[in-house]
């Protein structure tokens, strides 16, 4: 992959100093009063699987020196000082927020995912957990692989057709295949459960299309052989 690139996952394609080294590098660029953020991660797997972090020494038991060691898709907290931390190279974070009870969610959410509603099962994780309303969370959809570039077969167009019945997620590229516009089908899956729509901020950007920014596994591993991964995070300060 690119040299200075900062890789923050993805053990088992760069070494492991490196990425612990990176993902200390990114953790200094977010302020906490009281001292260090405790990163939670997990090893993700397309799923639905969410993760729970009730308070600091929870957070850190997912991270040993080969990596992740916790397998799900969905990390959910509502304690000062937890980063929620997925990784993403073209499948779609997304940060959910609550400024009513201070619950918060990383969502990774690939063509999988997004079929298993990994989104919002966090959303009822916050809900279940923490009393969340989705009327009142904020959430934040990352740059992703979009509808200009993330080809897909019928293999994933035949059961999102039928899931999402009525809304036009494709378009068409040659027989058999067309574009998927997956963070409208993670947006449309949010407002479904009552998340205001007006409170749902996409960024402009695909993965596939800069990879000047991003990384992006469609596009850079037959060029690299290796691809990094981004993290998105949300967390709550210690005050």
């Amino acid at each position: 992959m690119p040299e200075n690139a900062l890789n923050l996952a993805g053990f088992n394609e760069d070494n492991a100093e490196n990425i612990l080294e990176n993902r200390r590098r990114f953790l200094k660029l977010f302020p906490n009063g009281s001292g260090e953020w405790a990163l939670a991660g997990c090893w993700q797997v397309h799923g639905s699987d969410v993760r729970l972090i009730n308070d600091l020494a929870e957070a850190k038991p997912a991270e040993d020196a080969r990596g992740d060691t916790i397998y799900c898709d969905a990390i959910v907290s509502n304690a000062a000082g937890v980063l929620a931390g997925v990784k993403t190279a073209d499948c779609v974070p997304i940060l959910i927020g609550d400024p009513t009870t201070s619950a918060f969610a990383a969502v990774h959410a690939g063509w999988r995912g997004t079929l298993a509603e990994v989104a919002t099962k966090a959303l009822e994780r916050m809900k279940v957990a923490y009393k969340t309303k989705p009327g009142d969370v904020r959430v934040a959809i990352g740059p992703a692989a979009a509808a200009c570039c993330y080809e897909v077969g019928t293999d994933v167009i035949d059961p999102f057709r039928s899931k999402f019945a009525g809304q036009d997620l494709f378009t068409e590229t040659r027989p058999e295949h067309a574009c998927i516009n997956l963070l409208e089908a993670n947006r449309a899956q949010l407002i479904a459960v009552g998340v205001n729509p007006d409170r749902i901020n996409i960024a402009p950007l695909c993965t596939m299309c800069r990879t000047d920014l991003f990384f992006s596994y469609r596009r850079e591993k037959s060029l690299h052989g290796k691809v990094g991964r981004l993290m998105s995070v949300i967390g709550r300060q210690e005050v």
